[in-house]
């Protein structure tokens, strides 16, 4: 069974790979996919006060979300190989929704892992922005972790 897991490293996706851990554990040929993506948005992280960013900034910015990243990736593994499943990581950029729904679709994941709610700005709703468009769009099955 191949299953790709988000994370985000919020509290939510952190469960979701716990989870996801668990249910591996019990299966012979489990094949997991850790998946981090970033996202780098221009209009809300100027400094400038005309809105205008330059490519040295970005390029730090970018750097500084991919160190993040990496971070993240590591330290949901370890909640893998502390129950001996290898595990794969992947670190992509993009709008999140967006990339996790095609990797899913080209990886072709029987099964994909996601938190209910990550680190936007809206923890209010009910469900993620990420995690709704994921369940909706992914034609494998689609686990969501409260």
């Amino acid at each position: 069974m191949k299953i790709l897991v988000c994370t985000d490293g919020s509290e939510q996706s952190i469960k979701a790979v716990k989870k996801a851990a668990s249910t591996a554990e019990h299966l012979e040929d489990a094949s997991v996919t850790l998946i981090h993506v970033y996202y780098l948005d221009t209009a809300i992280i100027s400094p400038h006060a005309d809105g205008y960013v330059t490519g040295e900034i970005l390029q730090r910015i970018d750097g500084e979300k991919k160190e993040e990243g990496k971070k993240k990736l590591v330290e949901a593994a370890k909640i893998f190989e502390e129950k001996n499943i290898k595990v794969n990581t992947l670190l992509t950029k993009g709008h999140p929704a967006t990339t996790i729904i095609e990797e899913a679709k080209k990886g072709k994941y029987d099964l994909v892992v996601i938190g209910s709610r990550g680190l936007g700005g809206l923890k209010k709703l009910l469900l993620g922005s990420v995690s709704n468009a994921v369940a909706q769009e992914v034609e494998s099955t689609v686990m969501i972790v409260k």
